[in-house]
């Protein structure tokens, strides 16, 4: 069954997909703000605003939200981006109007308690320490906040000890007040779904929002420059990144589809030539990843230290030798991976709501499968190959964690 789309009179999206043969139903609310839409000296603001109307929302604490959607056997969960921020119930489809309730009390009725604030704060301080000390997950900060120094996109999503403890409940309330306004949300189902029930639903639980946008957040730029995390571990971790392209170039398909030749599988570029061949690193493997005006193209490589300056300039070598002789038969092998990788994700009801979000986001419409399909086929190896070099062409921004990078042999 096809997707449709409604709009609420004060400009609130809803989105429904009933899916056949199924018997749960994905319901979120997701607005188009993210972390880089925090004030400055508040980072951490929007992943803490998720973390504490969990505490308390409604007439239930965090105990009582906890259990009403599990004793239906159902889940919520919620997660914080640079660009955007969701919350979702997933459940059986006879329990959607709990679930939409739930999430409405979690956005309009938090209780921002102020000593239960102050205990979340030491949860976050540790989920912060935790992803200091594993240097695969800390390296992703280090590049974003080289490849965009000094703008909100380049601040980590967790925040710094310094902003998580300036924030405070009228920080939290005045972000949700401002974030999260009819035109910038968007509420899609998917599974087995009551279109009908979901509209009045709609309607009573988000229709009296007085309308409005959220505030558009300062374009960024990709910056040059270096970090290195000079504490040692077993490995040397290493990432670099180049300039993207945002969500509505012309280019977004051909670099995915050139990241994905050049270090997307076993089978790509990077991992055969870097790993298999020569034996330099355990783990490599490149990405692009596009924000509405820019985006990040980038490599990230595990090594032994002895190692990790020859895997960086055999990975330099590749990219750049991918970027002038990438053929037809990697391309189609790259595109049959995102193709497989799209569809096969669409299989999941939770998927598929973020999907229609996503797109609804990004596109202002439903974009159906068939036509990301079609725009990957559209794709050609002279397309992929001047993603790649326009890419490669914008200089380099380069962090590590594990120790310092020795010059290559």
């Amino acid at each position: 069954m096809s997707a449709r789309l409604h709009r609420l009179a004060n400009g609130l999206t809803l989105a429904v997909e009933p899916m056949a043969g199924v018997e749960t139903v994905a319901v979120g609310l997701y607005a188009d703000a993210g972390s880089r839409a925090e004030p400055a000296g508040l980072a951490g603001l929007a992943h803490m605003v998720e973390h504490m109307v969990f505490k308390g929302a409604g007439s239930r604490n965090a105990r009582g939200i906890a259990e009403v959607i599990e004793d239906r056997g159902g889940a919520l969960n919620a997660w914080t981006t640079r660009d955007h921020t969701a919350f979702q119930a997933r459940m059986l489809a006879e329990d959607m109007a709990l679930g939409l309730e739930v999430i409405a009390d979690l956005i309009r009725a938090p209780h921002f308690d102020a000593a239960e604030l102050e205990r979340e704060k030491g949860v976050v301080l540790a989920e912060l320490g935790e992803a200091r000390d594993t240097p695969d997950d800390i390296i992703f900060d280090h590049l974003q906040a080289t490849a965009f120094a000094g703008q909100t996109l380049g601040e980590p999503v967790l925040g710094h000890e310094a902003t998580i403890a300036a924030i405070d409940a009228p920080a939290l309330r005045g972000w949700l007040d401002g974030q999260y306004r009819p035109e910038g949300l968007v509420l899609a189902a998917a599974g087995k779904v009551d279109e009908q029930a979901l509209l009045k639903l709609a309607e009573a639980r988000f229709g009296d929002l007085a309308p409005g946008a959220a505030p558009v957040p300062a374009s960024a730029t990709f910056a040059t420059g270096t970090h290195h995390d000079v504490r040692r571990f077993d490995q040397l971790h290493v990432a670099i990144g180049y300039r993207g392209v945002g969500l509505h170039d012309d280019a977004l398909h051909a670099l995915s589809l050139f990241a994905s030749a050049a270090g997307g599988g076993m089978s790509s570029r990077l991992f055969q030539e870097v790993r298999e061949e020569r034996g330099l690193a355990y783990s490599i493997y490149a990405w692009a990843h596009a924000y509405a005006e820019t985006g990040l193209f980038g490599v990230y490589c595990a090594a032994g230290r002895r190692d990790a300056a020859r895997a960086l300039a055999l990975t330099r070598e590749v990219l750049a030798r991918t970027a002038e002789t990438l053929d037809q038969a990697e391309l189609d092998r790259a595109r049959a991976q995102a193709k497989a990788g799209l569809l096969m994700g669409l299989e999941s009801v939770a998927t598929r709501a973020d999907h229609l979000a996503r797109q609804i986001q990004i596109h202002g419409r439903i974009v159906p499968p068939a036509e990301s399909v079609a725009q990957l086929e559209a794709v050609t190896v002279a397309q992929a190959r001047a993603a790649g070099q326009a890419a490669l062409a914008g200089g380099e921004a380069l962090a590590t964690v594990g120790g310092k990078l020795a010059k290559a042999a």
